[in-house]
């Protein structure tokens, strides 16, 4: 069978990707072509994206395939969500988009509920968690500063839509990242119309709603000439970068949780609906689209910030390996500090370990001292803090959950894992690393026929990446640990 190429873009917050996917046999292989910082700019008051700055990226990345001979079956892009771009009536955009942490929401989120929609009446409309950068509150304030891109703007396409309608001249609306909006309704399954008419907006500004693994158009003739490419399709495949890294989560079956691991933690589930009620609300947690139709039903939990904060405060640490600074947490007495991962004080400390002793002072309890101490404490409270979700994740779900697939970077911390599993008092199975890129490539070879449906994603992907498997211990030992956990969180 020949080999097929997918050419995936994977932006972050901080740096972005451009990687050549090949599916061959039944087994799917990454190459890192180029990889660039994703800088934001500082201007006028505000925080910007440079986005003509990812699009030269996203140029130079295709020009070097076509260099290096690489016959591409299609491209697909995937970001983080919230963020958008308003395009004028002649198809130009219209400024640089303004970036999710541009401070002009602080308020936002107050001004909203007063004057236009009660909270929970937008919870019910969309199950969305809220955070005041949501797509629905920056567009309420730059209505409300006057914003005059928003005010001339003709159409308004979030950040993987608006760079693929720089690639095709295309613009559509892609579900995954759309759901991140606090503007869509799932039991519509599209934009809810009180809610834009609410921001003094149409539903015709915002493009096609579309699903993952749709072509949007093939590249537009200057991109071929940037490029020297042909008619290369792009795929709107899951446009939101925690989407298409849950469509790799290796599952056999539908009976499992997921937790995407890195800076920050994402628990959920997959389900058929979106789950809104009065303890989804209390809990604050959110419905985002899934693929096929699915709902990621999950929660955000700070995550492996609180680890990589200490170890920046550290100089010595620079000369230590991970497993080697992880290895003097297990020399230490178990469960001697916990704090709840989430408490505000952790959001941005200038200092995460004075943020950690005050907390440990606060609440009585022995303040860390060596570097083991404070990764005990953090890798414990972090483990903990995934229990007391995953109990709730267990009473939301209408299936038992057999298993937690770790995905993404915290993956290869074998230390937590085992932790969590411990915790959970569930296996835990670690991998892959990689999952938003094999995410966003799988989805365009199922745009390509090469693949039926997630399930036969899932098992290429099975198939090709190698899993670590982590089973409970000291289950005892564990359960007064989280009694103890909530004991201290509950102060």
């Amino acid at each position: 069978m020949k080999n097929s190429h997918f050419f995936a873009v994977d932006l972050g917050a901080t740096s972005g990707r451009t990687i050549i996917g090949t599916l061959n046999n039944g087994s799917i292989a990454l190459e890192e072509l180029t990889r660039f910082n994703n800088n934001l700019i500082h201007a006028t008051g505000h925080v910007y994206w440079d986005i003509f700055a990812l699009y030269q990226e996203i140029i130079r990345g295709l020009k070097l395939a076509n260099d290096r001979n690489i016959e591409l079956s299609s491209i697909g892009i995937d970001t983080w969500g919230c963020d958008f771009v308003c395009v004028g009536k002649d198809g130009q955009l219209l400024r640089n988009p303004l970036a999710y942490r541009d401070p002009h929401t602080e308020h936002a989120m107050d001004h909203y509920f007063a004057e236009s929609m009660p909270k929970q009446k937008v919870y019910d409309k969309t199950g969305i968690q809220f955070m005041n950068f949501n797509s629905l509150f920056q567009l309420d304030q730059m209505r409300r500063d006057g914003n005059v891109a928003f005010a001339n703007a003709d159409k308004i396409l979030f950040m993987p839509d608006a760079l693929s309608y720089m690639l095709t001249g295309k613009a559509i609306c892609e579900y995954t990242v759309a759901s991140t909006s606090q503007i869509l309704n799932p039991a519509t399954g599209d934009l809810d119309i009180e809610l834009v008419e609410s921001l003094g907006l149409k539903r015709d500004q915002f493009g096609q709603m579309t699903a993952p693994s749709t072509q949007i158009g093939t590249l537009c003739e200057e991109v071929k000439q940037l490029t020297g490419l042909g008619d290369v399709p792009v795929i709107a495949v899951a446009g939101h970068d925690t989407a298409s890294a849950v469509a790799a989560v290796p599952a056999s079956n539908e009976k499992f949780a997921y937790l995407s691991s890195g800076t920050w933690s994402l628990m959920g589930i997959e389900t058929k609906h979106a789950i809104i009620n009065d303890k989804s609300y209390e809990l604050n947690f959110t419905n985002e689209g899934g693929i096929e139709g699915t709902t990621r039903f999950l929660k955000n939990i700070c995550g492996l910030w609180l680890y990589e904060r200490c170890r920046q405060e550290w100089p010595e640490a620079s000369e230590m390996s991970h497993t080697e600074l992880q290895k003097s947490a297990l020399d230490v007495e178990p469960f001697r500090s916990i704090i709840n991962p989430d408490d505000s004080a952790f959001a941005n400390p200038k200092s995460m370990t004075e943020a950690i002793r005050l907390y440990c002072e606060r609440t009585g309890q022995p303040v860390p001292q060596s570097h083991g101490e404070y990764l005990r404490c953090i890798f414990e409270s972090l483990a903990l803090r995934y229990r007391q979700i995953f109990t709730w994740l267990k009473e939301f779900a209408s299936f038992d959950i057999t298993a937690l697939h770790v995905i993404g970077g915290g993956s290869m911390n074998a230390m937590l894992n085992q932790f969590t599993a411990n915790s959970c008092g569930v296996e835990v199975l670690a991998g892959p690393q990689e999952a938003t890129a094999i995410g966003n490539v799988m989805l365009q070879a199922k745009a390509g026929g090469h693949v039926a449906d997630v399930w036969d994603m899932r098992a290429i992907i099975a198939d090709s990446v190698e899993l670590r498997h982590f089973m409970p211990q000291d289950s005892a030992m564990w359960d007064a640990g989280y009694e103890k956990y909530c004991k201290v969180t509950a102060n």
